[in-house]
């Protein structure tokens, strides 16, 4: 019985933690909760609720499982399983689990909507899979794009790109600059700006291996920065911090450029310009969210379709199909998104040799790239995420003895300061989106290189006003229902 009501007392104070949002301390909470008593399925929905939170989707549907074990009658066991198969992209397991939930709790509002939202994305898949044609029979609609049919019109006031003599138009530094300005005052660049970064971006991504070699010179630096998320006033304050990209100032931007923030139109506009514009200076690798599963839960994909059209989702869509995996700096830093393998031998050889033409694969080498996660266990673990897996000290330190390599940068988490160092100093995490969907409270950062030691060196920054526009506007409207 006292050990009933301790872990009473616990939850009460994970509860309170969850409310102010520090969802990591909750989980721990609800944690000793349940190594007290563990007969309680309220506190593992809990902690399901928590993990969903932290985006840590394998274990909520861990946690919910044991949940509906310990009170198969617990709408909410169902429930939280049910949100955490759907962040996953796993409709037909939702749908499942949220019918059952609404068996017992027939008037809860919120759950009906969640069941129209699945039905509506199941009916979604189905249309694409009758739509979708054998590859040798794919028309990319980028190639189908003709640039003379979109005039700018008189009427259109922004930015322009100069005009090359023979009806076409050249990108500049002076374009890519008034463009940051339109953007930050809320301001569209005119479609036919907008499709000439992506079209002429996809093709120098197209001409990249998988995995890009990068030489930085001695007496040259190199900044690696993480995840940014659609929130463009942080990118612009990057840039203000530690200047804008050029041939003496190159950048790699390590994923996750869209999604969540709801400026990712402009956050990608941005880096694909600056790609066009120098394209030895501006490096994109690719992340989970640069997929058309993630888009559609997570907000990029309402996001183009309301600020300029679902033609122009398509090219994005096949822009991201290019995007590198990972990057080697000077022979001894691996950068890429998520982190390293399942199996033990995989080389740079097979990372170069992956076809990413594709959206990302639920399992193999191009899944884990974007994906994983390091822990501070030897050996390897299943993911919290529920895709991909956790890697151990061990297996970062076998990796790079394997390949000659001295450190592994990864963004893919958010991070208190931004940053930490991890497996006893051979990997990095860098993240670069500070107060994470405007309530982590986490500060955001990037890592410079000099090419002389290749030693990393951290700048933390905090995060910046931005127009009154809420993370997730155009996510879907599955998220703010009893979430």
């Amino acid at each position: 019985m006292a050990n009933k009501e301790e872990a009473e007392k616990l939850k009460n104070e994970a509860n309170k933690l969850f409310k102010e949002k520090h969802y990591a301390g909750a989980v721990n909470l609800y944690t000793k909760a349940i190594d007290l008593y563990p007969g309680s399925a309220v506190y593992f929905a809990n902690r399901s609720f928590a993990h969903i939170k932290l985006e840590e989707y394998g274990s909520a549907v861990a946690d919910a499982s044991r949940a509906i074990e310990v009170d198969p009658s617990y709408a909410k066991g169902y429930y939280r399983r049910g949100d955490a198969y759907f962040m996953l992209g796993k409709f037909k397991d939702a749908i499942k689990d949220l019918k059952t939930a609404a068996k017992v709790a027939p008037k809860d509002p919120d759950l009906r909507k969640k069941l129209a939202e699945c039905e509506k994305a199941i009916k979604r898949i189905k249309f694409e899979e009758a739509l979708s044609t054998p590859d040798s029979e794919i028309t990319h609609v980028s190639d189908t794009i003709d640039l003379s049919t979109m005039p700018v019109e008189d009427s259109y006031k922004g930015p322009r790109m100069q005009e090359d003599g023979a009806g076409g138009y050249t990108i500049t530094e002076e374009f890519v600059l008034a463009m940051l300005e339109e953007f930050k005052e809320q301001r569209l660049i005119h479609r036919r700006f907008a499709f000439q970064i992506l079209l002429q971006a996809r093709q120098l991504l197209r001409e990249l291996p998988s995995l890009v070699d990068i030489d930085i010179p001695a007496d040259r630096h190199f900044t690696v920065c993480g995840d940014v998320h659609g929130q463009y006033y942080d990118l612009l304050n990057i840039w203000q911090l530690n200047g804008n990209p050029g041939p003496d100032n190159p950048y790699l931007f390590n994923g996750d450029f869209v999604d969540r923030g709801s400026f990712s139109v402009e956050v990608i506009l941005a880096l694909l310009a600056w790609k066009v514009l120098h394209p030895s200076c501006m490096h994109l690798t690719r992340g989970n969210h640069e997929s058309h599963s993630m888009n559609k839960i997570y907000g990029f994909d309402g996001e183009v379709k309301h600020k300029f059209s679902g033609l122009m989702l398509d090219v994005f869509r096949e822009v991201f199909n290019w995007l590198p995996l990972a990057f080697v700096l000077n022979r001894k830093v691996l950068v890429l998104h998520g982190g390293l393998f399942s199996k033990d031998g995989v080389s740079l050889d097979d990372l170069r040799k992956v076809e990413r033409n594709r959206e990302p694969p639920d399992e193999g080498l191009m899944c884990e790239c974007l994906w994983s996660d390091p822990a501070p266990e030897q050996g390897r673990q299943a993911s919290k995420r529920g895709v991909g897996l956790q890697f151990g000290p061990d297996i970062t330190q076998q990796f790079l003895k394997d390949n000659g390599l001295e450190l592994v940068v990864r963004s893919h988490e958010v991070k208190e300061e931004g940053y930490e160092v991890a497996h006893n100093g051979l990997l990095v995490t860098v993240f670069s989106a500070p107060n994470y969907c405007d309530q982590m409270g986490n500060k955001g950062a990037f890592v410079k290189f000099n090419g002389s030691d290749m030693v990393p060196h951290f700048t933390t920054f905090e995060a910046v006003p931005h127009p009154d526009v809420k993370p997730m506007a155009y996510a879907s409207s599955f998220l703010s229902w009893g979430m």
